[in-house]
């Protein structure tokens, strides 16, 4: 399973926009590689189209055969590393600022040997207000047997398709404990190289349009 965040980081709600402008050209580029491109995670803003950060697992389109996962691999990396928008604000007429910098990190996630460290609960999905969605307990509770962190999902009718979804938000949950427990040090010596990322993006993107600067 190969997943890829595009996140906008503790950036201003700009920053939010270039990630939904980088979900509209994956989307494009998804669908002119034959590529499925499948959301676990959208984590949104007040503002249409601008997310604090989005979750995506990209793989062989079931529809095409040619499209394989090295294929959704390339693509996925080619989002990897810092980006920068540079463009006048559209949320704040004025406003000085024009750099907006955004994020891509991508996961492999090896299904059989993650699951072997996974517990799965299933449950009856439920609506608002208690009400049943439907009659077969289609949710799913992925547990983390080491560190006992879970996740629920019920967003799917298949409880296959909710089991999968869980392994990837559980995987990305376990990644961001990590991130998280480095060491004072390391942290120092992570947040350096961000700062130096920072004044170096990988891509860079410019105006309304969201065009990319090459070369």
């Amino acid at each position: 399973m190969i997943l890829l965040q595009i996140s906008a980081g503790q950036g201003p709600l700009e920053c939010c926009q270039a990630v939904g402008h980088a979900l509209k050209h994956i989307e494009k580029e998804c669908a002119e590689s034959k590529v499925n491109l499948e959301p676990m995670e959208m984590v949104t803003t007040s503002h249409r189209h601008c997310y604090k950060s989005v979750l995506l697992k990209l793989g062989a389109s079931p529809r095409a055969a040619t499209a394989n996962e090295r294929e959704a691999k390339t693509l996925a990396q080619r989002w990897s590393g810092t980006m920068l928008w540079v463009c006048e604000s559209q949320l704040r007429p004025k406003h000085k600022r024009k750099n907006w910098f955004f994020s891509g990190s991508v996961f492999e996630i090896d299904e059989p040997a993650f699951g072997r460290e996974v517990s799965f609960k299933t449950c009856r999905a439920s609506g608002a207000g208690g009400q049943h969605v439907n009659t077969t307990d289609s949710a799913v509770q992925a547990i983390h047997n080491e560190t006992g962190i879970s996740v629920r999902v019920e967003n799917e009718r298949s409880q296959h398709a909710n089991k999968r979804r869980a392994l990837a938000l559980l995987y990305q949950k376990l990644d961001e404990l990590r991130t998280e427990s480095r060491s004072v040090s390391e942290k120092a010596r992570w947040q350096q190289h961000t700062a130096l990322e920072r004044g170096n993006p990988t891509r860079l993107f410019r105006g309304i349009k969201f065009i990319e600067v090459r070369g």
